[in-house]
């Protein structure tokens, strides 16, 4: 499947800015089934450099710079991305406890980098009634994908996905409290739940092909990857119900939305601002968008 994306940030400021630094994480990953055919990131004003770099995590981040006074700030990305299917179904057989003991002992090179996933971050602290939550689902001895497909049916059952319901200062434990969401809460809800497993979770960034009844799409869409030892990364996107298929393109992936934030930066001036996003994600393949039949868990 081949999308064409394209993600615009305008920020209008209330009165006029002087000097702005800012860096972007629009620019997909290169992964073994995802291929970046173009991309470009286009920024007005003119800035004064762009750079390009890649962090900690492996993410393509943009930096750039705008000396000249400006009353708004632009910046879109281009991009011309090929998904393929995954060949064939994904197979693991380990329990929730083997996996988690195979992380805490770093038996191989994966589950020592898989370890970092392991621990709380600044977006997903511990929260008691997270643990609770999994502790239901996460049966003795059950397979790690059997519990995670569960965890992702029942986020997507009892938290509501309510666009402007939430904001990204709003703690986990309101978000777990009130059930309700956009998709980096649902993200954040189901990665909380795992590391209080003490399994390895990480938050990706990305687009989502739209569909009937898709949730997040036409916007920036978050999901959440879970390591299997015997499997690797597998990926869950509990906003919709589903498993991450050749329908979600991957921008990047962090420990929770901090470390994958699509555009910040600070300003000299400014006063106050407006930030308006479009996002559009339009596909050039074969099949039509009703004939998608995304792979759903539970009743």
């Amino acid at each position: 499947m081949i999308f064409e994306i394209t993600h615009t940030t305008r920020y209008l400021y209330q009165t006029p800015v002087s000097h702005c630094l800012n860096e972007v994480r629009l620019t997909p990953r290169i992964l073994p089934l995802q291929q970046v055919r173009e991309s470009a990131i286009l920024v007005h004003p003119k800035p004064a450099f762009i750079h390009h770099r890649k962090d900690y995590y492996g993410n393509d981040v943009t930096s750039f710079e705008v000396f000249e006074k400006h009353e708004s700030l632009e910046t879109t990305a281009e991009s011309v991305v090929e998904v393929q299917p995954q060949p064939g179904e994904l197979q693991s057989v380990i329990s929730w406890e083997d996996a988690r003991d195979a992380i805490a002992v770093h038996a191989t090179a994966d589950s020592i980098e898989a370890s970092e996933f392991v621990y709380n971050s600044p977006f997903v602290p511990p929260v008691s009634q997270l643990h609770e939550y999994a502790r239901k689902i996460f049966e003795p001895e059950r397979p790690l994908i059997e519990a995670a497909r569960d965890l992702t049916h029942r986020i997507n059952k009892d938290f509501k996905y309510h666009p402007k319901s939430t904001s990204i200062d709003v703690p986990l434990t309101d978000v777990f409290r009130n059930r309700r969401g956009v998709c980096q809460d649902f993200a954040h809800v189901m990665i909380g739940a795992l590391r209080s497993m003490r399994l390895a979770a990480r938050y990706v960034s990305g687009y989502l092909r739209p569909g009937p009844k898709v949730q997040g799409a036409q916007a920036s869409h978050a999901w959440v990857s879970v390591f299997f030892p015997d499997a690797g990364w597998i990926s869950f996107d509990p906003t919709n119900n589903l498993m991450v298929s050749d329908s979600h393109i991957t921008l990047a992936w962090g420990r929770d939305y901090g470390d994958v934030t699509p555009v910040k930066g600070v300003t000299l001036g400014g006063a106050g601002q407006n930030v308006e996003v479009e996002v559009y994600v339009r596909t050039t393949g074969d099949r039509s968008l009703t004939d998608e039949k995304p792979v759903t868990f539970g009743p």
